[in-house]
C-alpha cells in the first residue's frame, strides 16, 4: 500500500470495528532504500518548539513520498482493564483478565485506537512495519490476549501521529527531530519514564 491515499485507507482499516481483511503494505521488508524512515524511530530534540511532542519518542510505521505516521511510544494516560476494553467493544469479556495501559499514540484521530506488537502475531487486521514490529486493530487483538493466544508483546494507542508529503523531512531538516533504531525493550519494556532520555542516547546522523 503506497502513496498517501493508500496509506489513510490503511489507517482508516484500522481504525474501525470491525475492520476488512487488510493486506501487508508493499514496501514491507523491502528494506531501509525503499522506506528510509519506516520502522525507525523519531526522537524530538530536547528543543522541541512544539510542546505537544516535547520528549516524545515515535515509531514510524509508514514513510514515503505522500508523507507519514507513525505511533507515540512514551505517553501513557491510564490503566484499563481488558475486560472493560472488551465491553467497551461490545465483545464477552467472560475469563477476560489482566490490565493495560493506554497511550497518546498522538494528536490525530485521538478518541480511536491502533494496537502496536511484536511480530509473533498477525490476522487478517495486521499491517507489517518490520520482521519485528506490527500493528493491529484493538479487537482481534484483545480477544486474543483474552484467550491467551494474543501478541508476546503490546501497545495500546489511542490517536496517531501524521504529516502530510514532504513535511516530516522538513521537521527533521530543520533539526527538530532525531533518528534512532528501535529495541524491543525500548518500544515494549522499558520504564515509559526512561523511554526519551534511552532513544536520544541512541540517535544516529541519519538512517
Amino acid at each position: 500500500m503506497r502513496g498517501g491515499l493508500a496509506r489513510r485507507a490503511m489507517v482508516a482499516a484500522l481504525l474501525v470495528a470491525p475492520v476488512p481483511a487488510l493486506a501487508v503494505p508493499e514496501a514491507a521488508g523491502k528494506g531501509a532504500a525503499a522506506d528510509p524512515l519506516r520502522g525507525q524511530l523519531l526522537v524530538a530534540v530536547p528543543q522541541m518548539p512544539d510542546p505537544r511532542f516535547a520528549r516524545t519518542v515515535i515509531l514510524i510505521a509508514d514513510h514515503d513520498s505522500g508523507g507519514a505516521f507513525g505511533i507515540a511510544v512514551n505517553r501513557p494516560i491510564g490503566t484499563r482493564s481488558i475486560a472493560e476494553l472488551l465491553r467497551a467493544m461490545d465483545e464477552d469479556p467472560a475469563g477476560a483478565q489482566g490490565s493495560l495501559t493506554l497511550f497518546a499514540g498522538g494528536p490525530v484521530e485521538p478518541t480511536v485506537g491502533l494496537v502496536l506488537h511484536t511480530g509473533d502475531y498477525r490476522t487478517d487486521h495486521t499491517t507489517v512495519v518490520t520482521k519485528e514490529l506490527s500493528i493491529s486493530s484493538p479487537r482481534p487483538v484483545l480477544r486474543d490476549t483474552a484467550a491467551g493466544r494474543g501478541p508476546r508483546k503490546l501497545l495500546l494507542a489511542v490517536g496517531y501521529s501524521g504529516w502530510a508529503a514532504g513535511q516530516l523531512e522538513a521537521e527533521i531538516a530543520r533539526g527538530g527531530w532525531a533518528l534512532a533504531v528501535p529495541t524491543e525493550a525500548l518500544v515494549f519494556d522499558m520504564d515509559r519514564a526512561q523511554v526519551w532520555d534511552a532513544a536520544y542516547a541512541r540517535r544516529v546522523e541519519s538512517l
